[in-house]
């Protein structure tokens, strides 16, 4: 058990894989609040944590509180609302974020997961306080999930190798495009649906993704805003060259060089030039 722990412990925090960290927040983040949810039921309090949990870490549609809720915009892409949500979040971040992690970099999924959150769920309060088909029923209504956020890495998975094929159950090899567009148009025929916010959320993480890729195709990276700068700034300190010096005319690597031939050779193996030059030397 041990052994399993610290394996978990290190996929998440140290491999530096962005796929199992992430999965292990949202995972973990939904333990914990299903555990305390369940001992609040059992202590007689009812579904009071996850009341608390929806109003203070769901982001609200209602665009009037979303001031005194702006950080929800951040939290509730880490909610999730029961088992099947979570489950098939998750397996969509894992399958497409391979993908994703097979020709990009760990920075630009981080950037592209965050980002396609962030804009997906502001992108559907946006929407939902625009048109007046939704105006009615905003009061309650919280926005919770991963899907945004995994919908940006499937699209941004999507638009950069489309035709990237993987098996699916009864439909065999399916070009990854093909199930990028399929969700596109589910969400947009359910946007008149009870769910309207989610599908919203889908579609603004999806054009985030889209946008990534044909933005980083025409050279313009956008999570280079995550690039770490150097904290240590390098400064060269080389000593100064020292001019040669010169004695009589004679530099004193000349010098060197003659005194070194005397103390192997003796002095009387010094040429006509060098004994000149050694006298010279010795005058200055």
């Amino acid at each position: 058990m041990n052994n399993t722990f610290k394996d978990l412990k290190y996929k998440v925090f140290q491999s530096g894989n962005p796929i199992f960290f992430y999965i292990g927040i949202n995972v973990m983040l939904f333990l914990i609040i299903a555990i305390v949810g369940l001992f609040s039921k059992l202590g007689g309090h009812g579904d009071v944590i996850s009341f608390f949990v929806s109003d203070y870490l769901g982001l609200p549609a209602n665009i009037s509180k979303l001031p005194e809720r702006f950080y929800t915009a951040f939290t509730y892409m880490f909610i999730h609302d029961g088992i099947l949500h979570i489950l098939f979040n998750m397996l969509g971040l894992f399958w497409f974020g391979n993908i994703f992690m097979n020709f990009l970099k760990s920075r630009q999924f981080h950037f592209v997961y965050l980002a396609g959150g962030l804009f997906g769920g502001l992108f559907a309060v946006a929407i939902l306080n625009i048109f007046p088909l939704y105006a009615g029923g905003l009061t309650n209504v919280t926005i919770v999930g991963a899907s945004a956020a995994v919908m940006a890495i499937i699209f941004a998975a999507a638009t950069l190798v489309p035709n990237y094929t993987i098996m699916l159950f009864i439909f065999g090899e399916v070009k990854i495009k093909w199930i990028a567009i399929v969700y596109f148009v589910l969400d947009f025929l359910a946007i008149g649906s009870v769910n309207a916010g989610g599908s919203l959320a889908h579609i603004g993480g999806g054009l985030l993704g889209f946008v990534f890729i044909k933005r980083l195709q025409s050279g313009n990276d956008w999570s280079k805003i995550f690039q770490r700068k150097p904290k240590l700034k390098v400064v060269r300190n080389e000593k100064p060259v020292k001019k040669p010096e010169f004695k009589g005319g004679v530099s004193q690597q000349e010098i060197d060089a003659i005194l070194d031939k005397i103390s192997t050779s003796g002095y009387d193996k010094l040429t006509a030039v060098e004994k000149e030059k050694l006298f010279k030397a010795s005058k200055d």
